[in-house]
């Protein structure tokens, strides 16, 4: 299993919306960036990611499961980009800042650290582990 973080504004795809979207889960859709549609196209099926709430909040708030694999996104007019399918698994009992991230040694090689723009991002197991402790889930 991979790991990764999907990147959103809470104005734009909260966690709330994920978590109403239930078992069927929801696109994520609407990525335009080269980096983060190739790291989709290396998701598979049962991946775990960390869901950020990006803007004002900057955040880890919960956990998603990927249950489609990478296909033609619908929303691109230009038929370049893709898209995955993501089911909410759970929320994080304590979320988790980027500023907490950024203060822990072990995680200043995290791309969210390095390149906190990019969209989709992969998580290093030892990441995860990490977070998760922070999280109170592991």
């Amino acid at each position: 299993m991979a790991y990764w973080l999907f990147k959103t504004e809470r104005a734009t795809w909260s966690w709330d919306e994920q978590v109403k979207k239930g078992a069927a889960g929801e696109p994520w859709s609407g990525v335009r960036n080269h980096q983060a549609a190739n790291n989709m196209k290396a998701m598979a099926k049962g991946d775990r990611g960390f869901f950020y709430h990006s803007g004002d909040e900057k955040r880890i708030v919960g956990v998603v499961e990927v249950i489609g694999l990478y296909r033609p996104d619908p929303t691109d007019e230009t038929g370049k980009f893709g898209l995955v399918d993501v089911k909410a698994v759970r929320a994080l009992p304590k979320p988790v800042s980027l500023a907490e991230i950024k203060a822990t040694p072990s995680l200043k090689a995290m791309v969210l650290v390095r390149n906190a723009r990019l969209s989709v991002q992969p998580v290093t197991a030892a990441e995860w582990q990490a977070i998760s402790k922070m999280a109170g889930i592991a």
